[in-house]
């Protein structure tokens, strides 16, 4: 059981992750087309970009909870801090990017608003902070599971004392 919980949380984790990485060089190559262009993939990606979101970090939050209710020592601590970063992402997405997604869902390619360069500055600006905070996430996931100086144990077993002879 515990293998497979430090294995989904690294496989949902990375999967995120790559997936914020290769909207991030899509959204940045975007930077150099016109505001019809840009609207017009924005629209592309909206269709199901969303979903693939949802079914990558929600499980990757979930099962990395998991584990950190299941890790002790000190790999306990860097498991928390990947936590901590999904939740970030989290944040971020539900605070900025969803909000200006649910906006752009409405732009037309004939006539975007004129302030559409600005609306996709403040989305790439969140973007990449949850692209950063994501794969800070998986580097501490794998970290843990290369160095694990800690135990995974099954929630509520207790430390057995150590006995010493002499």
């Amino acid at each position: 059981m515990d293998r497979l919980v430090r294995g989904a949380s690294l496989l949902f984790s990375g999967l995120f992750a790559g997936f914020l990485v290769g909207v991030l060089v899509l959204e940045n190559s975007l930077r150099a087309y016109s505001a019809a262009v840009y609207t017009q993939v924005r629209l592309v990606e909206l269709d199901s970009l969303d979903t693939l979101a949802s079914v990558t970090l929600i499980p990757a939050i979930v099962t990395t909870v998991a584990l950190a209710i299941r890790t002790r020592g000190n790999d306990r601590r860097v498991v928390l801090a990947a936590v901590a970063l999904l939740l970030v992402v989290f944040a971020t997405t539900l605070a900025i990017n969803l909000p200006i997604n649910a906006d752009q869902a409405g732009w037309s390619v004939q006539s975007p608003p004129s302030d559409w360069a600005s609306i996709r500055d403040h989305w790439q600006f969140a973007h990449l902070v949850r692209t950063f905070a994501a794969l800070l996430a998986f580097g501490s996931l794998v970290a843990a599971a290369l160095g694990r100086t800690g135990s995974v144990r099954p929630v509520g077993k207790q430390d057995e004392p150590v006995l010493y002879r002499s």
